[in-house]
This record gives structure tokens, sequence and C-alpha cells, in this order.
């Protein structure tokens, strides 16, 4: 994603560069390497993400060289490792995230069955409490230290080493929280064994089930975030692992299998019927039809022949193609895709800095409450020195900084991966939380709402001395039409000559028109494009020609009688757009020739796509250069009032427009395809591009449909809407789960109502709460 920002008093343009991350347990390891990475020379900003395990760092780029080595060190000395990662980096399956399975114990998984063992173990142990003692070893004592010791020492014992490494790094996370739970059960239950004149009471059981419960949350916290992150997975593995190469010999071509990775640019494959197409290229040879739904969600197929591009991870289908390559690696259309979506997953949503500068002391002041919390029931309250030992041990471990730093993640992650799915491309979650504040949307007219394919429908010839003719005379065309006069002729002769290379789709109309009724072509010597207004070219014959727009014509002193503009605002009122035409000798102003009209005609599903946006409660804008006449003639078919049209606008105003509304007081998104819609959607607070349009527009959106249907519009404001309103949800819910949490294993419960929190049910609730934020992320899929 191009990043476009200016810095401070700097000239120098920031860069980027991502970091792999492991070791982060919580939010608050989010907060501590964030604060680790700004602090490095040269660092503007830096994102990290808990549930990607990334990092993202803008930097100046000055730094370049020497930046990379000061992040890890800093990295390393907070207590975690980390890595570059290459963006270069080909795609492969080796690359996607993993989703680790260990090998199954009667049917449970090694992560699921271990937490489950040490529940089961608490349980009995508690069996006593209830007056079971006839089971072995059940009432034992000794036993019970045994089996605690063995769970702490042995099973435990990366939660707790995580935790006191934390701590010694001065970076305390949820296993810091944890193990100073366990350990300190474990050690008052010692001391109650082994010196039992102190009349203690012992709980081992509580610390093996608390154990239990935080490894068998991890394990399902795994599961789901898997789950969540399967969208990357997916899209990797659309992408074959070997390509039938051509290779020519005194034989002819041979085929030889080669490993995609191997592939360079230039190289001939064949792909055969029923196979993935490896690489983006262009078909040589054959015709198939080619099954793209993987990556734009269109389902009906795409006939492919020769001089067609073809994409990697399609399928053809029907026949074989020789495709020579256009580009591999991360140069490919899949891999972009990839980047993009890993982009968007590994950003964050502004609301969660709130989380974020939260989680930052997080676990110093959960220490704090559990510190005062023993003191308040002990030294105060004068309880027995175990109920407090145990109240502050419950304090410890419900609270649930995971539940903060995942929030947002796992809703990012899953929206950004459905909507990839569904052919819609989301950049991230500052796009997200931009969208679910929309209030008007607009829309490009060109190629956006119409098909982009002009056609001439009418030739007004002018009094030309060249013609002989003193009277205005219109030309419609029609399916079948008279014979055209020679002045009409003429007319599209000289304009489809002089828009030769002028790249413009009315331009393109006429050379169109003039090459279906098999009109020749004037040599041109020299032609010049002036943007928004029209083309100027010098004919070999010596004459200039002028194409364009009215205002542009006048401009150039060209004489337009009243009864020209009369016949062309009446044009212009059925949704044509006139295009006037002068011709001048040398010396001579230019006189003016005719006009041409065109119609670029809307798509059929545009109307619709309006009504829907407004019945979303936006208002809906329409962005045209065409004169005013034509553009609200369109916006009647559209059923957009004329106040909601910006007309006669020139390309480099078009962001100066989408400024304006965003001044008034809107916020606004854009909708356009063309290279000169990339300032607006720029200067929009969401761009959102057809992936059919150019690729600085591309680059520059923050939404990309690749279908290039307009009808995704709706369905991609839909699925922003309710992944930001799924973040909302779930730091509601971990705000609240330990805002009330806390309190009530502090016992403030207690004293009138005689309800305290177990440590082990307080370690459960705090591993459900991780895990009932991802489910909540995960509910999105039901989306629709």
């Amino acid at each position: 994603m191009i990043v476009s920002q200016s810095i401070a008093q700097s000239n120098r343009q920031p860069s980027s560069l991502s970091l792999g991350i492991s070791g982060m347990k919580c939010a608050g390891c989010v907060a501590t390497v964030e604060k680790r990475l700004l602090a490095c020379e040269g660092v503007k900003a830096a994102s990290v993400n808990l549930l990607t395990e990334r990092a993202t760092v803008i930097y100046e780029e000055v730094y370049a060289e020497s930046l990379a080595p000061q992040l890890l060190e800093a990295i390393a000395k907070a207590g975690f490792t980390a890595e570059l990662i290459d963006k270069t980096k080909q795609v492969s399956k080796k690359n996607a995230p993993e989703n680790v399975t260990h090998p199954s114990w009667f049917g449970l998984t090694r992560e699921i069955a271990i937490p489950a063992f040490l529940v089961i173990l608490a349980i009995i142990g508690h069996l006593s409490l209830i007056g079971i003692t006839d089971l072995p070893l059940v009432g034992n004592m000794y036993a019970h230290w045994l089996v605690s010791t063995i769970a702490l020492g042995w099973i435990g014992r990366p939660i707790w080493w995580d935790g006191l490494k934390s701590l010694w790094y001065r970076a305390p996370n949820m296993n810091s929280l944890v193990g100073l739970g366990t350990i300190s059960a474990y050690l008052a239950s010692s001391v109650a064994l082994f010196v039992p004149q102190l009349n203690w009471q012992c709980f081992f059981e509580e610390p093996v089930m608390l154990l239990g419960f935080v490894l068998l949350g991890q394990a399902l916290l795994e599961r789901a975030k898997g789950k969540a992150s399967q969208a990357i997975r997916t899209l990797i593995n659309l992408q074959p692992d070997r390509a039938r190469m051509l290779v020519s010999s005194a034989d002819g071509d041979l085929q030889v299998p080669i490993a995609v990775e191997d592939l360079q640019v230039g190289d001939r494959i064949v792909v055969w019927s029923g196979e993935k197409i490896p690489v983006d290229g262009e078909v040589i040879g054959g015709n198939s039809s080619v099954d793209e739904s993987m990556l734009t969600g269109e389902s009906s197929p795409v006939v492919k022949q020769v001089g067609a591009t073809v994409t990697g991870a399609t399928l053809n289908l029907t026949g074989a193609l020789t495709v020579k390559v256009l580009q591999t690696g991360a140069e490919t259309t899949l891999a972009r895709i990839v980047a993009l979506v890993e982009s968007a997953q590994a950003s964050k949503a502004p609301i969660q800095n709130l989380a974020d500068r939260v989680a930052g002391y997080f676990a110093y002041s959960v220490m704090a409450i559990a510190a005062a919390t023993f003191l308040i029931w002990y030294a105060l309250l004068h309880a027995e020195i175990v109920f407090s030992l145990r109240l502050a041990i419950a304090v410890l471990v419900v609270a649930c900084p995971c539940a903060l730093g995942l929030a947002t993640p796992t809703a990012i992650m899953v929206g950004t991966g459905l909507g990839a799915e569904r052919g819609i491309l989301i950049k991230g979650g500052a796009s997200l939380e931009k969208i679910d504040q929309l209030s008007a949307i607009v829309f490009d007219k060109t190629g956006t709402l119409t098909t982009g394919k002009a056609e001439v429908t009418d030739v007004i010839t002018n009094d030309l001395i060249i013609f002989g003719r003193k009277l205005i005379e219109q030309t419609t065309f029609k399916s079948v039409v008279r014979e055209i006069p020679a002045s009409a002729l003429k007319i599209l002769q000289l304009a489809a000559s002089a828009e030769v290379g002028a790249n413009h789709i009315l331009g393109a109309a006429a050379i169109a028109k003039a090459a279906e009724l098999n009109i020749a072509l004037l040599p041109t010597h020299s032609s010049q494009v002036v943007a928004g207004c029209g083309v100027e070219s010098v004919m070999s014959t010596g004459e200039t020609v002028l194409v364009g727009n009215c205002t542009w014509l006048q401009e150039r002193h060209v004489e337009i009688s009243e009864e020209m503009l009369e016949r062309s605002q009446q044009l212009a009122q059925y949704g044509k757009t006139p295009v006037f035409v002068a011709i001048a000798n040398a010396d001579q102003n230019p006189n003016l020739a005719g006009i041409i009209t065109l119609r670029d005609r809307l798509k059929p599903q545009a109307p619709a796509v309006i009504r829907q946006i407004i019945d979303m409660g936006l208002q809906v804008w329409m962005l045209t250069g065409d004169r005013q006449e034509t553009a609200v003639a369109i916006a009647n078919q559209l059923g957009l009032p004329s106040e909601r049209v910006i007309a006669e606008i020139k390309p480099e105003g078009k962001a100066e427009a989408i400024a304006k509304l965003i001044n008034a007081g809107q916020v606004v998104a854009m909708v356009g395809d063309g290279v000169n819609d990339a300032p607006a959607l720029a200067s929009a607070n969401v761009g959102i591009a057809l992936s059919s349009g150019t690729d600085v527009a591309i680059e520059t959106a923050d939404i990309v449909l690749m279908r290039h249907d307009i009808s995704d519009v709706v369905p991609a404001i839909q699925l922003s809407r309710a992944t930001f309103n799924k973040i909302r949800q779930n730091l509601f819910w971990a705000f609240a789960y330990n805002t009330l949490a806390i309190p009530v294993a502090a016992g403030v419960l207690y004293p009138n109502f005689g309800i305290s929190l177990n440590p082990t049910i307080a370690g459960l609730a705090m591993a459900l709460s991780s895990v009932s934020v991802v489910a909540s992320s995960l509910s999105l899929r039901n989306q629709r």
C-alpha cells in the first residue's frame, strides 16, 4: 500500500518495514514492544498486532541501513524475539500462517488433552471436600502436593517462567499474573502442609485446576485464532506448486516440470484444462474458459483467447492454454492480494488506542489491586490469611489483558479475510473506522456508474464553406440509418483523426465510429491533449483541428452560433455529451465545423446500487466533467436530485470538489477507477477503487473491489460496518469484564452477600473471556 504523508520540518519520505515478533501474550506485551520500537532513532510510528505477531514500523529513509539491528536489539531487550519479514518473498505454502495441531491422544490434541487431564485431577482432589475419601490417595495431602509440584514444575513451567521473565524485563503480561497466582497458591499450600501448627488450609487442587483452565483456554484460543487467519492460508494455497514450462529443442517444444518459484518473466508455460494457472501471464496459444471466482468472487467463467491476460491461481476449465509469464513472485496479483490482506490484518483501528493505553499499565494495576486486596482483608478486616491470599490470587488470575489485546485484531482479521473471499479487499482497521462514520459517498461517473464505452449518437454540421452549406443538419445514428451526409462523415473524419493517441473514451468513440463506417483517418503532424478541455491536432495538410468542450473552444476564439448552442443544450438534456469540432487554416481563427454527441450508457446495476446506498442513510453524489445539462439528465436516470450533481469538473478539480464536501462537515467516500481519480481517492476520507481501474487508483484506495462491479460497494460498506460494530462489542466486553470481575474477585460482594470468587473459577472466567472475544469475531462469518 502506498503511504503518502508529509513529515513536519522534513522533506524525507518515510519508509516502512515489517517484523515478526514471537513471545507476546497479551495487550501489555503489545504496549511494551511499541514503546521500545518508538524509542529507536528514526522511527516515526510503530503498530504491533498481537494476533498476527507482526510489527509495522514507519521510519525515515536516512536511517534505513542502521535501523533494523537497532529494532531487533530493542525487542530482544524487552524479552521477545523478532525477525525481519521480507516483503518481496515469493508467495508459497511454506510462508502461510501456521495452524499447528499436535498428535492426537484419544481423539484429543495434546494442547487439549493435557489441560483436560489437569482439570480431572483437580476435580478428583476436590472430592475430599465433599466427604469422598475412599478413593486411593484422594485424602492424602502429600499426594496432592506431588501432583501440584509436577503440574507447576513441568506442565505449567512455560507459563510462570515466561511471567517471571516479563517481570524481569519490566513488561509484565498475562502469564506474570497467572504465574504469581499459581505460585502463591502452591507456596501457601506447601507452608500449610509442612508447618501444620499454623493451621492454614491446603488448597493444592486450585493451582492445578487453575493451570488446567488457563492452558485449556490458551488451546481453544489458538484454535480460534487459527480459524481467524484461515483467509490468508486459503489465498496462499490457491497457487499451485509446479508448472509445465515449454523449452525449445531440436525435436520441438518440450514440456518440462518446474517449481513455480523458478519461473522467470518471458517463460512459456502450458496449462491443461482442469489445472490452476501458476502465475500472471498473457495467452499466446489456445482458448479456454477460466474460473476467476477464487480471486474475484465472480462465479461466471471468463473466456480467454490469444492476447488475453490471465491471473495466477485461477482455474483453467475447458481447453489447454499456452501462456507467456508476465509477473512472478511478489509482483503477481495473488501475491499483491496476500500482501494487502496481511497488511490489513496487521493494522489497528484508532479505537484500539484506548485499549492499548490501558494495557500498558494493566498488569501493574492488577498486581497493585491484588496486594491491596490481601492487605485490606488481612490487616484491616482481620480475615484469615489463607482467605485473604485466595482473594488476592483470584484478582491476579481473573484479570484478562488478553481480551483487550484481541478485541480489535481478531475482528479485523475475520472481517478482512471474509472480504477477501468475496472479492472485497479492505486495507485496514483505520479504513473500517472511517467507513463506519461515513455520511456521503461520491461516485465518479465515467467508467464507474457508466460502462466507460461511449458511442457516437449524433453529428450536427454547421455553416462551413468547405461543405457549401448554410443550414444546420443533424445526423442521428441508429441500428439502421439512411445515407450519411458527406458533411457528417467529414466531421467524424476530422474528430477521429485528431483524437488518435489522445487515450480518452470520447475520442475512442469517434475513432470506433469512423472505423465502423470505413472512414479513412487523416495523417497528423502533431497532437496536444489539454486535460479536461480537449485535443489540438495539426494535420499533415497544415490545418489545425480542435476537438473539445464548448468553453475551451470559445477561449480559443471559436465563434459558436446561438442555434448551435441551443441544439447542444437540447441534446445534453437527453444525457448526451456534446463535443465541438473546429478547423483552422494557417494564420486564421478556427471556425466551428460541427458537433459530435456521445453517450456513455449507465451500467444496468447502477440505479439499484444508488437506491440501496440511499436506504443505508448516506448521501449520494455524482462527480463528472460533463456539462450540467448532461449530468442532470444522467442523475435523473439514477434517481439523484440535481443538487447532488457536481458537473463540469476538470480532472485536477476532483480532489478539490471532495475537499469542499469534507470542509462542509461530511465524511466522504469516493468511488472511482481512473488514473485521474487517484487524487480524489486520496483526498476522500475513504477511497473505493474498482480493480479494473489503474494501478495508481487501486494503490491509493482504502477498499478495492476485485470484481470491478459497483454492486460490491454495498456489501463492502455493510461488511465494514459489521466488522467495526464487532470491534466495539469486543472492546465493550473486554472492558466490562475486567471492570466487573476484578472487584468481585477482590471480595466486594462478600460482606453483604457472602459471595467470593474461587481462584479456580477466576482462572476459568479469564480463559473463557479471551476465547469469547475470538468466538465473537468469528461470528462475523455469518454476515451476509
